[in-house]
């Protein structure tokens, strides 16, 4: 996904091969609205940026700063911390869940005399 700032306009060039290729979809994200370019449809983008407003609007209620930067990077921060907490309990739910498929290999290798 390639975000496409709204003052560049429709002829900005990108390199062939690129998010040129993709359909362009407008988002709006704490108050501004932005052009995308994705592969993904535009109903998938528009989930994307309603996370990205959401946790903007979440840390702005939370903190005294009115610094859409710093509100950006602080929602980033969110953002991020809560994917890399979900993959690592995803990795250790796999983790589990091996070790479960090894056991029952094992129970159904007994039993079948193996």
């Amino acid at each position: 996904m390639t975000t496409v700032d709204e003052e560049r306009g429709d002829d900005a060039r990108e390199a062939p091969g690129t998010a040129a290729e993709a359909e362009v979809t407008e988002v709006e994200i704490f108050g501004s609205v932005y052009r995308v370019r994705g592969r993904d449809d535009s109903e998938y983008l528009q989930e994307v940026a309603a996370l990205v407003d959401g946790k903007m609007r979440e840390v702005a209620r939370q903190t005294a700063s009115v610094d859409t930067s710093r509100i950006a990077i602080l929602a980033a921060l969110n953002i991020a911390d809560e994917y890399l907490q979900s993959r690592s309990t995803q990795e250790k739910d796999r983790g589990e869940i091996r070790q479960r498929v090894t056991a029952l290999a094992e129970e159904l290798s007994v039993a079948l005399g193996s």
